[in-house]
């Protein structure tokens, strides 16, 4: 069984991340054009948010209308009730001066993809993800603080010089600007995305 580590969670999660970034980019722009549309945009918001994730961590391949697979919609009920258990325990965690929420948090990142993945009840995922994140939630930090802060310095640079590049073009410049920073968008929350299926894929066996 691999070990989950710091060096390791950046890697893979580049990897991931950059393997899946356009099939992610065409699902995020479908949820924002229907996300007005009523019990579809719970379906596509699951998708989006868990279903790609758990996709991304068994390395199968991510089709370019993913969140509108019907399975999504399945366990709605489990996945809100889930979320409000996650988002109140957080909550009273960060009353008690902020760090036990924090803990909170890590210990229960996985429980939404164990509703909607493994089919667990939401006390079950819940569970489940604070046994298998135990001992391991100082290396999930710092890993995905460190991936997040060199993903945005690669985004943030690129965009710069791109910018610098573009100003001279006048309004395809401007176009080009706007398309890049899409891209660059993408890009980061495709290298996001991926460092949570990289910690699911280990530690969920």
């Amino acid at each position: 069984m691999e070990n989950l580590a710091v060096d390791m969670i950046i890697k893979k999660s580049f990897e991931k991340g950059l393997k899946n970034m356009v099939p992610l980019l065409v699902n995020v722009i479908l949820w924002i054009l229907t996300m007005w549309i009523p019990y579809l945009n719970v379906g596509t918001t699951i998708g989006l948010f868990v279903g790609i994730t758990t996709k991304m961590a068994k390395d199968q391949s991510i089709s370019m209308t993913e969140i509108f697979e019907p399975a999504y919609r399945k366990r709605m009920g489990e996945f809100f009730l889930a979320s409000s258990f996650i988002g109140m325990g957080v909550w009273i965690g960060f009353m008690f001066f902020v760090i036990p929420g924090i803990v909170i948090g890590l210990s229960w990142s996985l429980a939404v993809l164990l509703v909607i993945d493994k089919e667990l009840s939401p006390m079950e995922a819940i569970n489940k993800s604070n046994s298998i994140t135990y001992g391991k939630k100082w290396t999930i930090f710092l890993g995905r603080l460190v991936l997040f802060i060199l993903a945005g310095l690669a985004v943030g640079i690129a965009l710069a010089i791109l910018g610098l590049i573009f100003k001279y073009l006048g309004a395809v410049g401007m176009i080009l600007s706007l398309l890049a920073y899409i891209a660059g968008m993408a890009c980061f929350i495709s290298i996001a995305m991926a460092s949570k299926a990289v910690i699911y894929n280990v530690l969920v066996k």
